[in-house]
């Protein structure tokens, strides 16, 4: 939204005035500082868990504490499984050979347990947030 309304402020600008340097400074600046918190967002730390053999790899993940995290599930088993931990409040459900991502946190200092629900016996995992 922002990036369309600066966009529209210099297709103004130039219309009533030729775009010289001087005066395309401070638009490229103000250009900036509205896509920066875009692409802040866009940086949310990743960590990857592999569901190999109906277990997660690595077990334990451990993420920061106070930020938004993604966790990638890579499934590359031959039959789907369900992320599912009930103190992280998530649930989903990965097709074989397929991934998804989790957006979890930001979360207190703490160990958060997560299964695969259609093979619990053996898909046991813990985020640990410190």
């Amino acid at each position: 939204m922002a990036l369309m309304a600066l966009m529209a402020l210099m297709t103004l600008m130039t219309k009533m005035t030729p775009m010289t340097p001087t005066r395309a400074l401070p638009i490229c600046l103000l250009l900036a500082l509205a896509l920066f918190p875009i692409a802040a967002l866009a940086e949310d730390p990743t960590f990857t868990v592999v569901i190999r053999d109906h277990q997660f790899q690595p077990a334990e993940v451990r993420i920061p504490a106070g930020k938004k995290v993604r966790l990638v599930v890579d499934n590359q088993d031959a039959t789907a499984e369900e992320f599912e931990s009930k103190e992280l409040k998530r649930e989903k459900v990965i097709p074989a050979k397929s991934r998804a991502t989790i957006l979890i946190g930001p979360l207190k200092q703490g160990r958060y347990p997560f299964v695969g629900e259609f093979h619990e016996q053996t898909a046991k995992g813990v985020v640990i947030a410190e």
